[in-house]
Order: C-alpha cells, then structure tokens, then sequence
C-alpha cells in the first residue's frame, strides 16, 4: 500500500494515523527503536524545512535511518530511468519518500518499486500536510466532522489534499479563490462525490463575502513553489483574500493556519499569523508526529 493522494484511506484509517500521531507525541518513548534496522529513502526534487527535517527526525525517533537524494539539479528520470531508480532503493530501503514536481513521477515509483512510497508534496496532492492539519484541528477543537474550514488565496495542492481529506473524515470545507485560481478540478469533483457518503459540503467560491461563520481559516502562498512569478504582480487578484484582521474577524474563525512558508504581508499578516487565534506553529511541530505514524505505518 502507498500514500499518494490521500483518497487511499477511509475514514477509520485517517482516524488511525491521528490518534497515533497524537499518542506519539504524548509518549514519545514507548516508540523508540520501533523501526530499529530499517531505511528510508528521502527524494527531494523540492527545497525544504518542515518536510526534510521532520521526516528525518522521525525516522530517528523511531529508530530507522533515512538517507536523503537531493535531486533539485535535475537528476531523477534523465541519468537514469524512475524505473531503475525505484527498483534499485527498493532493494536497499523499506519505504521512499518522495517530494517531487510531478504527481507521474510518484506513480511510477509505486509501479516499478517493491516498498511503500509516500507523497511529501507534488504537483497535484500534499496528503501528508493535510493529515497534520486535521490533527492540529482535532487537538484544538476536539473534533473534525463537523469543522467548518474557508480557505483563502490560490487553490494549489495544499487546497486539494485538505478537500481529499475533508470529503472522507465529513469536514466542511469552501475555498475562496479568484475566478480560474481554484482548486484541481478533476480532485474537486472526485472529493464531492465521496462527500455525499460522509455529510461532508464541500465548496468553491470568487465571493469573498460569504465568509463568515467558519471554525478555521485558512491560507497558502499565492504562488506555488517553483514558479517564479513576484508576488507583487499577483497583488491586485488576490488581496481581497489575505487572511488580515479585517478577514479574520469577519470569519469567525478560531484558529488560524497556515502550512508555511509565509510570505508575511502578502497572502497573511503579521497581526494574524502571530496572533492569539495562530495554531500555525502547533501545525508544523504536528509534521513531526504525523510523519513518525506514517512511518510507522507503512514500515513496521
């Protein structure tokens, strides 16, 4: 079994890994050496803080070793083949983890491969993140069926992995977007349908004064990774949809988050991201635990 979009888990198996994140971080200890012998092979095509460093430590609190590929010159797929990449590390590691440009890339590494491969990040999916956002929502509020989440800003792959995870743990979510910067289209409607299962209302809007009446609000950059338009030149489109007291207020909302990197005064302000409502930190250290349980999961 691999992580690669998300919609592989029920509803039962989201829970699971949660309420094991939790338990990790509450008893740290009772892991230790859990994994102990075994490897797990960190591919980074990305740049990363959070996603490297919490991989890696919690490899190491569990006892495993993680050896890290930089691939940001290019490599992977052009010296030689993702086949040959995933038939090699399988032969050496019990797990790969991938944050890669492309969704395919990862596909091919579960198809070729002989281990669980789990997505870091792509182009399409970032489940990994969302399994920590539902986990600081659950700490914080005590539940998450039910949670009402607005999203603001640019519909990326943060935006489609929380709706992925939304549609199956009955979460509501409604993202705010400017016309033609929503979420995948393709992933949206694949989550509704699941919703209809779950009590889940999922939503896509441009009409940024429905917001209001949320428990969570949300935002990301304006710009993804990798593409290398200023943010200044996306300012006029999206600034009625930075997460700024004005919006925070009128959300209701009673936390605030943010998967980070935050590019301060754009897409959230400083007021907000360093406010009293702000789980944003809690979010990140929560990378740590949820990546030992998936770890923990997929390599015991």
């Amino acid at each position: 079994m691999h992580l690669l979009t998300g919609f592989e888990y029920s509803k039962n198996e989201y829970l699971d890994i949660i309420k094991k994140a939790i338990d990790m971080k509450n008893n740290n200890a009772k892991y230790q050496d859990t994994l102990k012998g075994k490897t797990v092979i960190l591919m980074f095509e990305k740049p990363s803080l959070r996603t490297r460093t919490t991989f890696e430590i919690a490899a190491y609190r569990l006892g495993a070793q993680s050896v890290y590929l930089d691939l940001q010159s290019g490599d992977l797929g052009k010296r030689e083949s993702i086949s040959d990449y995933a038939c090699n590390l399988s032969r050496w590691s019990h797990a790969l983890v991938g944050r890669v440009f492309s969704q395919k890339t990862l596909e091919e590494l579960s198809l070729k491969g002989s281990v669980p491969v789990l997505n870091a990040l792509s182009d399409i999916y970032h489940p990994a993140q969302a399994i920590a956002d539902y986990m600081t929502i659950y700490e914080h509020l005590n539940k998450i069926e039910g949670v009402k989440i607005a999203y603001l800003g640019d519909g990326n792959n943060v935006t489609n992995s929380l709706l992925v995870a939304a549609s199956i743990l009955g979460a509501h979510v409604t993202c705010f977007c400017p016309q033609g910067n929503g979420p995948d289209t393709e992933v949206f409607l694949k989550a509704q349908e699941i919703a209809k299962d779950s009590g889940s209302h999922l939503n896509v809007t441009s009409d940024i004064s429905l917001l209001h009446d949320f428990d969570v609000v949300y935002t990301d950059t304006w710009v993804s990774m990798g593409d290398n338009t200023p943010l200044d030149d996306v300012l006029n489109k999206f600034k009625q949809y930075q997460l700024n007291k004005d919006n925070l207020n009128k959300s209701g909302a009673k936390l605030v988050m943010h998967c980070l990197p935050a590019h301060r005064g754009y897409e959230i302000t400083d007021e907000v991201i360093d406010g009293s409502k702000s789980v944003v930190f809690d979010e990140a250290e929560n990378r740590l635990y949820t990546h030992m349980a998936l770890l923990h999961k997929y390599m015991q």
